[in-house]
């Protein structure tokens, strides 16, 4: 009996234990986001990415709290009379997806028409390829038609918005904000954006060869090295690439050494159940909430459900 009882004991502290991680629950990183924004805000950082991860998680959060954040947004917007930058369009498709994500009209908020900045080429990707990457994310979620351009510059299109990601690959495959060699945080992000066209040749290409870059890229614990530091976040995005491609975490070619893209953003976790930007800094709440929509992208893979920027299932 008592060795029965030991041999238990060892099993269980091996499952609890696994890897020296400790043990996740999608719950207890659900909880820690809630009781460190209390009152969530317009704008990256405890605001729409939050909101987005809380809303698509489907866990359990206070309506009030998305009533919230929605109010903050609509006070902002008014504020700043529907102007959220004068150049940096990304911050249009930011509060686009979030609010898609907790099932209000991106279209009319108090007024003004958040979509509509999107239908100006020119504008959306003054920014370089972060702009288009992001704006046929947020077109797409709720699959928006592209308002008329009312600028009297380029009409935007989806087409128009794929061919420049497309035309600003690199020789080697992938992507890169200003550089010559593929970063693998806008590798990611790019993916995301064109899985939805990736039946398309000439996206296909483009996204084979990118996942050849990023596999290539990968460390042998199964994260990545990034702007000089081996940080959660970059393997975050590369696990919503996969799961947008409807690739799984355990295709081979992203396991090395037997580590898989989850282990390797496991080993981010602290003992509050937020996640950290290097493995051994202390909890970051940007980091916790790229972390927690990755895992919930997982989730969402696992369960059937649809993709985490498909929100066609949202009401």
């Amino acid at each position: 009996m008592l060795a029965v009882i030991l041999s238990l004991v060892m099993m269980l502290s091996l499952t609890a234990c696994a890897g020296g991680k400790t043990e996740f629950s999608l719950d207890d990183c659900g909880a820690f986001l809630l009781e460190s924004i209390p009152e969530p805000a317009y704008g990256s950082v405890s605001g729409e990415w939050a909101a987005f991860g809380l809303a698509r998680w489907g866990g359990e959060v206070p309506q009030e709290w998305f009533d919230s954040y929605y109010e903050a947004v609509e006070n902002h917007v008014a504020a700043c009379s529907g102007v959220l930058d004068n150049r940096k369009y990304t911050e249009y498709a930011r509060v686009i997806l979030a609010l898609t994500a907790i099932g209000k009209n991106p279209t009319d908020v108090g007024g003004y028409d958040l979509v509509l900045p999107l239908a100006d080429f020119e504008q959306t990707i003054f920014q370089g390829i972060n702009g288009p990457i992001f704006a046929l994310l947020a077109l797409d979620s709720g699959s928006y038609q592209i308002p008329e351009n009312t600028a009297g510059t380029t009409q935007a299109t989806r087409e128009l918005y794929v061919a420049y990601i497309l035309d600003h690959e690199l020789p080697g495959g992938g992507w890169s904000l200003a550089g010559t060699e593929a970063e693998t945080d806008i590798t990611a992000m790019a993916l995301q954006a064109l899985a939805k066209y990736s039946d398309r040749q000439d996206v296909a290409g483009a996204v084979e060869r990118a996942l050849t870059v990023l596999s290539e890229q990968q460390n042998e614990n199964g994260g990545y090295t990034a702007y000089d530091a081996d940080s959660s976040e970059t393997v975050s995005q590369v696990i919503v690439a996969l799961t947008e491609l409807g690739i799984s975490v355990e295709d081979p070619r992203f396991v090395k050494n037997g580590n898989t893209l989850k282990d390797r953003l496991l080993d981010f976790l602290a003992e509050d159940n937020g996640f950290r930007h290097v493995p051994e800094g202390k909890t970051d709440l940007i980091a916790t909430e790229q972390a927690f929509y990755a895992l919930v992208a997982l989730q969402r893979a696992e369960q059937g459900q649809t993709s985490l920027y498909d929100m066609t299932d949202v009401k």
